[in-house]
């Protein structure tokens, strides 16, 4: 359970590399002069932004709760043998080769 908790600290590395590409995106679209870019620039960077306040908030969930969202659709992912995506005329089974 702690480990859960813990694992919502590591929310803090994309988030500092979302932010530092930010920072470049911003520190870029200073020095054009097209507006037409600029533009982009500011979109770019306010979609990283978003980005990254949306892998904080999820790590800050994760410290708090000790649940990841992810885990409950890993926790539904697993089936028994018959029931599996990579069972023969599932989905998968045209992708995987045949073992004999």
């Amino acid at each position: 359970m702690i480990m859960a908790r813990l694992l919502g600290l590591f929310a803090l590395i994309p988030t500092t590399l979302l932010l530092a590409v930010s920072f470049f995106v911003l520190f870029t679209i200073r020095k054009t002069e097209a507006q037409g870019l600029k533009a982009f620039g500011y979109v770019v960077s306010a979609l990283l932004w978003a980005a990254a306040l949306l892998v904080l908030s999820v790590g800050i969930y994760t410290l708090s709760t000790g649940r990841h969202p992810m885990m409950n659709i890993m926790e539904q992912m697993k089936c028994g043998p018959k029931q599996g995506m990579m069972m023969r005329g599932g989905p998968m089974s045209s992708m995987m080769p045949d073992k004999k």
